[in-house]
């Protein structure tokens, strides 16, 4: 049973709402982790989102993430560019990686056209593979951290990608917020960890590295349950020595129903 159990999960406490609320309502701990900030590359993001679909004339906008799609109209609307951003993407095929980045999309009045089964590069390739992508053109507005893989999978079913880099990633600053899981984490009371991200997995040991050396760290975190939420984020644990368990929905709500799922048996 997951009850009674502390659960930490690589997001901000803004971040992990429905986290903390799945957790809470399992009458277990949570835990939020800040672990990265977004770093924006400004205002003239909208110009070359913009002048990138004037040029490019693209059949497809892919978002990646709901933070991409607030970042980028946020910004529209501050320059007085909102309404030529929303003819912008309205006049081509949307697809949206997963739920939230959906919804987020519709609250700027977006239609949404596709949105894979899963929730991942992988998904929205099979989305693309079934929409005659040959000599298409598609835009992907997305963080300046992410790996080539999707523009590598794009281009490999003959799509022409143009990805524009919205934000960058950092670790987080102000680690003060940690002080109540690195006090549990040493005393082995962290009993799960959820690693949300790729770039949440290096700056969680950047940050825990800070204060621990890493065949410790490494010893501790075989104590704990450890779910990456998806073949990304796994890898880079991967790297660093840890071998996690991998949400089958690349979701917050997948990944703690994988959680859940170890402390069942």
């Amino acid at each position: 049973m997951i009850a009674g159990k502390t659960i930490a999960i690589t997001r901000s406490k803004d971040d992990s709402q429905e986290f903390i609320q799945l957790i809470t309502d399992s009458k277990a701990k949570a835990i939020a982790l800040p672990t990265i900030e977004l770093i924006s590359k400004g205002e003239k993001i909208v110009d070359e989102f913009l002048n990138a679909v004037k040029k490019e004339d693209p059949d497809f906008v892919v978002f990646m993430s709901s933070k991409a799609v607030k970042l980028l109209f946020d910004i529209a609307r501050k320059v007085s560019k909102y309404e030529k951003l929303q003819l912008a993407v309205a006049n081509t095929t949307v697809i949206a990686v997963g739920p939230k980045t959906k919804a987020a999309l519709e609250a700027e009045g977006i239609r949404v056209a596709h949105m894979p089964q899963r929730y991942s590069s992988v998904g929205v390739g099979e989305v693309l593979t079934r929409l005659n992508p040959e000599g298409k053109k598609v835009i992907v507005p997305r963080s300046g951290a992410s790996t080539p893989f999707l523009a590598q999978l794009l281009g490999k079913i003959g799509l022409d990608v143009k990805e524009i880099y919205l934000y960058d990633v950092c670790s987080f600053r102000d680690t003060s917020q940690w002080n109540e899981f690195r006090r549990l984490f040493a005393n082995n009371k962290v009993d799960g960890i959820i690693f949300t991200s790729a770039s949440s997995v290096s700056a969680f040991f950047e940050i825990m590295l800070k204060d621990s050396n890493k065949k410790t760290l490494l010893q501790n975190l075989a104590k704990s349950k450890i779910v990456a939420i998806g073949p990304f984020t796994a890898e880079e644990l991967k790297k660093f020595g840890v071998e996690p368990l991998v949400s089958d929905v690349h979701t917050v709500s997948g990944a703690f129903q994988t959680i859940k799922n170890c402390f069942s048996k």
